[in-house]
């Protein structure tokens, strides 16, 4: 029905940088907010960016001056640029959208996620 496809993980190192995608596709009427969230093993997943639609970008403390989140509305895709990184930025880095399908259902859907590592 509906689903998001990330990229652009991978291996970098400290003060390296990374852009992620991810694309929504499917039976979607309106994405009302898409954003990024990060996992890390044995932690609780967390918000790293929003930007809901006509509104303001939101950005975790831990993040804000060296991420950028970015979105083209016109290809339901979500950007996130990541610059500066930090060994404490790996993580799994899921993609989330929140959207009204096209049989009016307002729902949350998540990537498969996309790993990144940082280390020397």
């Amino acid at each position: 029905q509906v689903q998001l496809v990330e990229s652009g993980g991978g291996l970098v190192q400290p003060g390296g940088s990374l852009r992620l995608s991810c694309a929504a596709s499917g039976s979607i009427r309106t994405i009302y907010a898409m954003a990024w969230y990060s996992q890390a093993p044995g932690k609780q997943r967390e918000l790293v960016a929003a930007i809901p639609t006509g509104g303001s970008t939101n950005y975790a403390d831990s993040v804000k001056g060296r991420f950028t989140i970015s979105r083209d509305y016109a290809k339901n895709t979500v950007y996130l640029q990541m610059n500066g990184l930090k060994p404490e930025d790996t993580a799994v880095y899921y993609c989330n959208a929140d959207l009204r399908d096209l049989m009016y259902a307002r729902r949350n859907y998540w990537g498969q996620g996309t790993q990144v590592t940082v280390s020397s």
